[in-house]
């Protein structure tokens, strides 16, 4: 095929080009850019590099007539569908909750609650977690507290213990002293409200990527926050310091006002959902920081 051959059927495709056709193009050419950013930060990532590879190796022995490698890559394709599904169904999964972490909802509809009404369920519970962080601070008491968003926690709740309480710092402080059966674990709250109490929360998709000096509170607040928009609020029994995971992000260093800053922003109006990988962070952040 000449330069002539080209361009003719260059010309053909764009003469016969609707503009339907360039919206199919633009869609299908968005949704594989979602899926990249979704899966390049997982093991995911290699895995496509593998494939492509396995593509091009196949089309490679067809066109120079290797029959038996490419019997075997053929049928090493055809399987492999199956096998990633197998293989990588925690990141799927990931993905396919990420997706779903759609800003359409009822509330677009007029449906759901107004800005007064969740200020109205919100507020108390921010003042009573802010108030109760500081305390917790002071004292050195570790505690680990969940602010439920879109996504439900309900596999985290059901590991608890179901409590449906109004926060306060008194509860809060009673809840995560030492001492009490309810301490070693998660506070999540919904709607206002305590929910459930000493829920276990997963781990961290790279776990071995975090710095070894963070504790198990730290890790598994950061594990939350990857697997859901949830706000989870960290209080550090070595060191008192209070700190927040979002995204898979962990920030240090809150302040009373601080926190409430922050709660206020991010339940009132939430922002996009912009992961950043913890470790860029936690690097700069935990060479001086002990073990919870």
């Amino acid at each position: 095929m000449n330069l002539n051959d080209i361009k003719y059927a260059f010309l053909s495709i764009i003469s016969t080009l609707k503009f339907i056709d360039v919206v199919d193009v633009a869609i299908l050419a968005y949704f594989i850019f979602i899926l990249l950013k979704l899966i390049r930060e997982t093991r995911a990532g290699q895995l496509i590099k593998g494939i492509v590879l396995l593509v091009a190796g196949y089309f490679l022995s067809e066109f120079f007539g290797l029959k038996t490698v490419t019997y075997i890559l053929k049928k090493t394709l055809d399987i492999g569908l199956i096998a990633m599904i197998i293989l990588f169904q925690p990141e799927l999964r990931r993905v396919l909750e990420k997706a779903g972490r759609t800003k359409f909802d009822v509330r677009m509809l007029g449906l759901g609650q107004s800005a007064d009404e969740k200020t109205q369920m919100w507020q108390p519970a921010i003042v009573a977690v802010c108030d109760s962080c500081v305390e917790l601070s002071a004292t050195m008491t570790g505690a680990l507290i969940v602010i439920e968003r879109e996504v439900r926690l309900g596999e985290q709740i059901e590991t608890g213990t179901i409590l449906n309480a109004t926060p306060s710092k008194e509860v809060l402080g009673n809840i995560f002293y030492p001492k009490t059966p309810l301490h070693d674990g998660a506070v999540i709250i919904r709607d206002g409200i305590i929910l459930a109490a000493a829920c276990f929360l997963p781990k961290p998709q790279k776990d071995e990527q975090i710095n070894k000096r963070l504790g198990s509170r730290h890790r598994a607040a950061i594990g939350m926050s990857e697997n859901s928009d949830a706000v989870v609020i960290v209080v550090s029994e070595e060191t008192g310091q209070i700190s927040v995971a979002m995204n898979g992000v962990l920030t240090r260093d809150y302040t009373h006002d601080k926190l409430k800053s922050l709660l206020e922003k991010e339940i009132y109006s939430p922002q996009s959902d912009i992961s950043i990988p913890a470790k860029k962070l936690l690097s700069s952040h935990s060479e001086r920081r002990k073990k919870d």
